[in-house]
């Protein structure tokens, strides 16, 4: 079948997006599911920092590739062997292909699962597979997803099956943002209910782990971002205290409205400034949750001593911690209960012609969650 997709050809072209257009529309072709594949009907795809870092040339991929890896959409055709989805059912995207089989997934880890890794590095789908092509030329899958596209055929196990009552241009952020944000705060960090908490880096992913937060009742919860819009947003959400991140006196202020330091603090930017700030954020027995990716080279010191004599702890959280069959169905239903207001982090949709523009937008800050809508 013939259909519309972002391609990006090559990394690292300048600022403005808008002008160097980094991410090409064409018509591509798409050829149908092989067995363990499906066919699914975009209905919206998410803009995340991780293809802002993939355009800027920090994360290398195999090129040329249609982009997006965060969506949801309609079933429309399925494989040899599928069984967990059928046409017609709504389904949100994960980046993480997960084989079931593996130590990690016995052991509740899906998000830790190697095996569509190299199928990652080498631009096919999980099943060895591309389906993606142009003028008879191969096309790369990005994250075996490919989502900003009409249509996109992925493996089984990069799927959720969700309820039909979510719209889903909301649904499209949840493979994600709310997977990685909310399961830092409900995985990761095992809960915060009553605790001390810092999210630092109000994103996507840390707008959806302040929700989480606010649903879990932190006490107090402090926001801290460069932005006074997303800080102000933050407040609206339900955050007790919102403190400029370049503010000489934000630790100083987190600690006193905090008694002395939070005992939770996620850091969501991905800086390793950020990642700095958020350290010096915690108190005694605390813990820094790392959920932000830097650049891959990048490395971040701390004063081991004092690590060891607090008692301190720094952990990833890759994905949320998450069992997507488990959370994103969980997360869908506090969604409609109203208890997880997600639809508040989609502060823009756009089309094709407005794509490019979309990502000087998420690089300058304007944005929270923007969407790639087609339904």
């Amino acid at each position: 079948m013939k259909m519309t997709a972002a391609v990006l050809y090559e990394q690292g072209k300048p600022r403005p997006f808008a002008d160097s257009l980094p991410l090409q529309v064409e018509t591509v072709d798409l050829e149908g599911p092989g067995p363990g594949e499906v066919l699914v009907q975009i209905a919206g795809a998410g803009l995340c920092h991780s293809d802002l870092s993939t355009i800027q040339g920090l994360r290398a991929r195999a090129l040329p590739a249609v982009a997006g890896h965060e969506a949801a959409g309609i079933v429309r055709e399925v494989g040899r062997g599928v069984r967990s989805v059928a046409p017609d059912d709504h389904v949100a995207m994960v980046f993480v292909a997960s084989c079931g089989a593996c130590g990690y997934c016995r052991s509740g880890r899906p998000n830790l699962c190697e095996s569509s890794w190299q199928a990652r590095a080498q631009g096919t789908l999980q099943t060895g597979a591309r389906r993606l092509s142009i003028h008879g030329r191969p096309l790369n899958h990005y994250s075996g997803i490919s989502a900003f596209a009409e249509y996109a055929v992925v493996a089984e196990n990069s799927l959720v099956r969700i309820t039909k009552q979510l719209p889903l241009h909301s649904a499209a952020i949840f493979g994600c943002a709310v997977i990685t944000g909310v399961g830092a705060v409900m995985n990761t960090a095992g809960g915060v209910a009553g605790k001390a908490v810092a999210v630092v880096g109000l994103g996507g992913v840390g707008l959806a782990g302040l929700l989480g937060a606010v649903q879990q009742q932190a006490q107090p919860l402090i926001a801290v971002d460069m932005n006074p819009a997303k800080l102000a947003l933050a407040r609206e959400l339900g955050a007790t205290h919102a403190f400029a991140a370049d503010d000489p006196d934000c630790v100083a202020r987190v600690r006193e409205v905090s008694g002395g330091g939070v005992e939770v603090t996620f850091e969501m930017a991905g800086s390793i400034a950020a990642m700095g700030l958020a350290y010096k954020l915690g108190r005694r027995g605390s813990a820094l949750i790392c959920v932000g990716l830097p650049p891959a080279t990048a490395t971040f010191a701390v004063p081991v001593s004092a690590l060891v004599s607090d008692e301190r702890v720094i952990q990833g959280s890759y994905m949320g911690g998450s069992v997507p069959t488990r959370d994103i169905p969980r997360y869908v239903e506090l969604a409609l209960q109203q208890r997880l207001p997600v639809e508040r982090l989609l502060s823009h949709q756009v089309d094709f012609a407005g794509l490019n523009a979309a990502f000087d937008r998420l690089d300058d800050g304007a944005s929270v969650r923007q969407v790639l809508r087609f339904l």
